[in-house]
């Protein structure tokens, strides 16, 4: 269900992020006007050979002392080490095999994960192939060389990459419990909602290491039922520049929603909500989950009638690529409403899973149409042929129309809005696709 995560590790100015973008080519296109999606591109989805990763970029801000690059190095390796199935760890045949290199291979082979290691800026590899074969000390394995620049060897990297990744269907089979991942900023309750909802449902259970360092897998169940909670806390690191900070809790942030089937974005209820917010939030959206804004903190906020619907007015309004989103007011100091979660993830689910027959689906397209024109251009007017549901999580929709560019955004949102009017599909987003057919008479 989730997708492997790679993760490229490298001292600065070895190439990571050249390689990065070559290996994300036009998917980042797709992403850049997302509201919510992070400015400094750390992760993008990539596809080779049929099979679907999740590519991050580690290298950070770019201190000036050589003890600082070090610990520097660490973090980044550690990170890696924590999120990532597997890991690139990039080398520069032009500069050498140099210490730093070194003191990270040695936390590398320490980890357990599978490294490839990448020997960058190997333009010609018959003249640098002997400068290659030096990094062979580094004892993690054959090196690899590669051109990130000239996209050399870009192939044959790829290619061992994806040889790591588990056989897709076997784990699936095995493990349909729900998972939900408890996203937001620091200090607004993640940790304290999961323990409230232990401790109603007196469960014992033992915390399983999720696949990052700070991120707990804790199995609880309610009613009969169990679900795994995903929880990011602990993404606050001490003694760390904020841009820095931001950057991993990102990191974070993207291996616990990609494994999740619904996200609780939680707010705090005192501070309202925060651009910081949104960005975290739009990861969720962008990959498609279901998604449930969770107000923590509900009890400490003085109330009057007005109260909940001036705060979801403030929610709607910086979140409002996502007005699907389903909003819940909780407090994880007294319990309030949180046993209500667990009836809203499972509606949020059923929504993400939902199939409608075509048949319905066409009948309200052509419905939609006969109430609100298509646009035209110069003339020409937009024809709607066909529409088919293609797959679920998120459910996602193909429509056949005559002239992809006639079909404009705002005609998409209106047939998606009558569609919802139809079924409801709270909680999740939905995706359409506009596929060309050309006209049979012309």
């Amino acid at each position: 269900m989730s997708k492997p995560v790679v993760a490229i590790v490298g001292r600065p100015n070895v190439g990571k992020s050249t390689l990065f973008n070559v290996l994300a080519g036009e998917m980042i296109s797709i992403v850049k006007d997302t509201p919510g999606v992070t400015r400094d591109r750390i992760y993008a989805d990539v596809s080779w050979l049929d099979r679907e990763f999740t590519l991050i970029d580690t290298g950070g801000i770019e201190p000036e002392s050589s003890d600082i690059i070090l610990s520097q190095m660490r973090e980044q390796a550690q990170i890696a080490i924590d999120t990532a199935d597997v890991i690139i760890f990039i080398t520069d045949v032009r500069q050498g095999l140099v210490d730093a290199d070194s003191k990270v291979a040695d936390m590398l082979r320490r980890a357990r994960k599978p490294v490839i290691l990448a020997v960058n800026k190997v333009d010609n590899f018959h003249k640098f192939m002997p400068d290659v074969y030096e990094f062979y000390n580094l004892g993690i394995g054959d090196p690899t060389p590669v051109s990130a620049a000239s996209r050399l060897g870009i192939g044959d990297l790829l290619d061992t990459v994806i040889s790591y990744f588990p056989e897709d269907k076997e784990e699936e089979e095995e493990d349909d419990r729900p998972r939900i991942a408890i996203v937001g900023k620091p200090n607004v309750g993640k940790s304290s909602i999961v323990n409230k909802l232990l401790g109603e449902n007196r469960v014992i259970v033992s915390d399983i290491a999720g696949t990052t360092r700070d991120a707990i897998d804790t199995n609880i169940v309610h009613n009969g039922k169990e679900y795994v909670f995903i929880d990011t806390a602990g993404l606050r690191r001490k003694n760390k520049i904020k841009e820095e900070l931001e950057r991993y809790s990102i990191i974070r942030t993207v291996t616990a929603v990609e494994r999740a089937d619904v996200v609780l974005m939680v707010i705090d209820a005192v501070e309202g909500v925060t651009e910081q917010d949104a960005k975290i939030a739009g990861i969720a959206h962008e990959r498609g989950k279901g998604i449930i804004i969770v107000v923590n903190k509900w009890d400490a906020i003085e109330k009057n009638d007005k109260t909940m619907r001036e705060y979801e007015k403030k929610i709607r309004t910086v979140l409002s690529y996502m007005p699907y989103a389903e909003i819940m007011y909780v407090s994880a100091k007294t319990g309030q409403r949180l046993p209500k979660l667990f009836d809203m993830i499972d509606m949020v689910i059923e929504n993400q899973t939902l199939r409608i027959a075509t048949g319905v689906l066409n009948e309200i397209m052509t419905e939609a149409v006969a109430m609100q024109q298509p646009p035209s251009d110069k003339g020409k007017r937009l024809k709607l042929y066909y529409i088919t549901q293609v797959s679920v999580k998120p459910p996602t929709f193909v429509i056949f129309v005559n002239d992809k560019e006639l079909m404009h955004f705002s005609y998409t949102r209106y047939l998606e809005n009558k569609i919802r009017e139809a079924f409801g599909f709270k909680g999740t987003s939905l995706k359409f696709f506009i596929r060309e057919r050309k006209e049979k008479e012309q």
